[in-house]
């Protein structure tokens, strides 16, 4: 049985290669199975998904000492918490104890108290207090909260559970010139959602990733912004890719955003694919970021917050930017989530990908798909 999982993986795997390497002319999509085989899921989890960075929102969620939210990646229950000196700490949602979480949700604290036997622990996940267990060689030293690596990009807070993965800053000069006059550090956290979808990650990913289905998909909602035809492939390399996402002339301005845009810069939205699974629309006065986080081969929960560039917009007219974009994911996890029904079928296509700038962007994902199995296998 091992024989023949090793061998099916191989085989996928090999597919996987071949149709990265194809030419972008003659670029194809990947067969149903990468999507809907629960052992590849478990591949992709285990070879690269968990030692990849992921983001897990935005920094400004959490302005103050002891602010906290929750969170979860694959296995791995997290508090992501603004310590006393400021900075941002990614911690082990598991109480050294016996394991009971020891926050839920988000608020703000002086120190996390464990509600199954008041272990507490401080904003920096030192152990404070372990009651009764003075004679039992309990300390900070052995008994604290770990910690998981994490960096703060843009305002983007990222967390990788791979102690030797290479850092995520240092790589992103090529995406940082492109968002850098949007000032997208600068903007101002609204409001943050979650949802739990019915699809495969890479469903959600490559959707918001191609601009091909937006006039069919979205004809009320997105089509008379960014409608299919004017939309063009942007810069890519190894850790992302993007598309320009352009409003016709007629148009109504969607905002000025920072002083230092072009005036093609405010009449577009620049989506991006932070590679795995951040996917992102940056605009003059609005940012909106998906977190995906895989939780099966056919279901991951997305986290995505909504941010704002200063006062320009009112209360109002960001109460109407959330409704848009809670019935552009309505209508978007509607589809995904019937073609994730449908890619289970033995005739689920491998057909052609649109031209590059309606799914280049797709094209940009297999291919780093591709080298991340190659590094890993």
């Amino acid at each position: 049985m091992q024989l023949i999982k090793k061998q099916h993986l191989a085989e996928m795997s090999d597919t996987l290669h071949r149709v990265a390497s194809l030419p972008e002319a003659e670029a194809q999509c990947l067969p149903g199975w990468f999507y809907t085989d629960p052992e590849y899921f478990d591949y992709e989890v285990r070879t690269f998904l968990s030692k990849e960075w992921h983001c897990l929102g935005r920094e400004d969620e959490i302005p103050e000492a002891g602010d906290y939210y929750t969170t979860r990646l694959f296995d791995e229950p997290m508090l992501v918490v603004r310590g006393d000196d400021g900075g941002i700490r990614v911690l082990s949602n598991v109480c050294r104890h016996r394991g009971m979480p020891i926050a839920e949700g988000t608020g703000s604290t002086r120190r996390f108290v464990c509600s199954y036997h008041a272990w507490s622990y401080a904003r920096n996940g030192s152990l404070i207090n372990a009651p009764r267990m003075r004679d039992k060689g309990v300390t900070k030293d052995n008994c604290s909260l770990p910690e998981f690596r994490s960096e703060v990009w843009n305002g983007f807070i990222y967390v990788n559970l791979d102690d030797d993965a290479a850092p995520l800053s240092s790589r992103l000069a090529k995406l940082e010139a492109l968002l850098g006059p949007y000032e997208t550090g600068q903007m101002r956290h609204v409001q943050t959602f979650e949802e739990d979808w019915q699809t495969n990650w890479k469903c959600l990913v490559e959707n918001f990733m191609e601009a091909y289905h937006l006039s069919v998909v979205h004809p009320e909602t997105l089509h008379p912004y960014t409608p299919t035809g004017l939309s063009r492939k942007s810069m890519s390399d190894d850790n992302f890719t993007a598309y320009c996402a352009n409003y016709p002339k007629e148009a109504v301005s969607r905002g000025v955003g920072a002083p230092g845009l072009s005036d093609d810069e405010r009449r577009r939205s620049t989506l991006f694919n932070l590679f795995p699974s951040q996917v992102a629309s940056q605009a003059a006065t609005l940012l909106v970021s998906l977190s995906i986080q895989p939780l099966a081969v056919d279901r991951i929960r997305v986290r995505w917050t909504m941010s704002t560039y200063g006062d320009e917009l009112t209360r109002d007219e960001l109460e109407q930017r959330i409704a848009l974009w809670h019935e552009v994911n309505r209508e978007d996890r509607e589809k995904l989530e019937k073609m994730q029904l449908a890619l289970s079928s033995r005739h689920a296509p491998s057909g052609h990908l649109a031209p590059r700038d309606y799914e280049g962007t797709i094209w940009d994902f297999y291919r780093y798909l591709s080298r991340k199995l190659s590094a890993c296998c």
